[in-house]
């Protein structure tokens, strides 16, 4: 795998440069600038301790990109985001126009997976938290569970070809493939660090040279002028230690279905994760050998939401959602979880846009968790774009 995935990177990034090549040069003709913020305070009723498990009181989430169309074949993009982490860069990409149903994105950004990335700033979505599946840090208990699935937004170097398909007016097909520097963590894991995805501290790079290779199938069916509905599949899988010995897949499905105003939303994250297990297992974790004698290497780790969001009267939307996370296999010693461990989180919510493009949020979390006591929380934020 090794090998083939550098002769495959060195054969995506030498098509990049001939394409780029064959198009027109030219110079800068619109630029354009956009941005989100929002301000969040999380209460959590049933514990008068929540720091010491979750980041509750005030949270705020800014993002601000600048986007260049240098010609009709080539644009650009810069994105800055500030939020729990500081400062950083999910996105320094040019895209690239090959004919009319072919694109090229090459640089830094959020690789096509599931439906959720595609509006994770918090002026793109009506919860005040993201789902648990793509949860990055407003979850309770993050640190037992080690954040969620896939936390949103994975943002990563690497080059993604998109291909575009109409079928006449009713069915559109969008297949993207893409090179990526892969998940992260060090040398003995036993799962992912997030932390390494996006600090400073650990650079921007490759850990192991060689990347992970991914993709999504996305069809959109239109039924009528106010009605749509879109069913996607995703996967990415490779190696994430500095050996690259520790391989992490990872696959998802989502569904959004749209009509008159009323979207209904529904996504499945599954991950199967290689985890190093040393010399002497027995004393790095805390469950035996199966029954043939032999430490299982891999722990299994899925989630799910369903949402909607209803409007009411004008300015006014109510929102639900039902989501959980799942794990199950082996834990390291130390962990607070057990070999099979669930949550279950229930949510509902209130919006008001009181001027166009900002409004108020408020929502209500209970949390069902199989290893812990169950928990109760609000969310209150204001959230605009500009």
């Amino acid at each position: 795998m090794s090998s083939a995935a550098r002769y495959l990177s060195l054969s995506a990034c030498a098509t990049a440069l001939l394409l780029l090549l064959q198009l027109p040069n030219g110079h800068a003709q619109e630029l354009s600038f956009a941005g989100s913020a929002q301000l969040d305070y999380l209460h959590v009723f049933s514990n008068e301790r929540a720091r010491a498990f979750t980041l509750d009181g005030f949270t705020t989430e800014l993002s601000m990109k600048v986007s260049v169309d240098v010609n009709e074949n080539i644009s650009g993009q810069i994105k800055v985001c500030s939020g729990c982490h500081g400062f950083e860069l999910p996105a320094a990409h040019v895209d690239v126009l090959v004919g009319d149903f072919l694109s090229l994105r090459a640089g830094r950004f959020v690789p096509e997976f599931g439906d959720f990335p595609t509006r994770y700033d918090p002026a793109n979505h009506l919860s005040n938290s993201k789902p648990l599946p793509y949860d990055m840090g407003r979850m309770l208990r993050l640190r037992d569970w080690n954040m969620s699935v896939l936390p949103a937004p994975y943002v990563d170097n690497g080059l993604e070809l998109g291909l575009d398909h109409n079928i006449e007016d009713a069915l559109a097909l969008s297949y993207f493939l893409y090179l990526v520097g892969g998940l992260r963590a060090s040398e003995g894991a036993t799962d992912v660090d997030w932390k390494q995805m996006r600090s400073r501290d650990f650079y921007y790079v490759d850990n192991n040279s060689e990347p992970m290779l991914g993709g999504r199938i996305l069809a959109s069916i239109f039924m009528s002028k106010s009605a749509s509905l879109r069913l996607g599949a995703s996967a990415v899988w490779g190696h994430y230690d500095p050996d690259a010995e520790l391989d992490s897949l990872i696959v998802g499905a989502d569904l959004v279905l749209l009509i008159s105003g009323w979207a209904l939303r529904a996504e499945y994250l599954f991950r199967r994760n290689e985890m190093a297990l040393g010399a002497e297992p027995e004393q790095s974790f805390i469950y035996g050998p199966g029954a043939d004698g032999a430490y299982d290497p891999y722990f299994l780790k899925d989630g799910f939401y369903v949402e909607t969001d209803v409007p009411i009267v004008e300015s006014f939307s109510l929102y639900g959602r039902w989501d959980g996370l799942r794990r199950w296999g082996n834990v390291a010693v130390g962990s607070t979880l057990r070999s099979q461990s669930a949550l279950l989180r229930y949510t509902l919510g209130l919006n008001w846009e009181f001027v166009r493009s900002w409004r108020l949020k408020a929502t209500g979390e209970f949390y069902d968790f199989s290893d812990f006591g169950d928990e109760t929380a609000a969310h209150l934020g204001i959230v605009g774009s500009f």
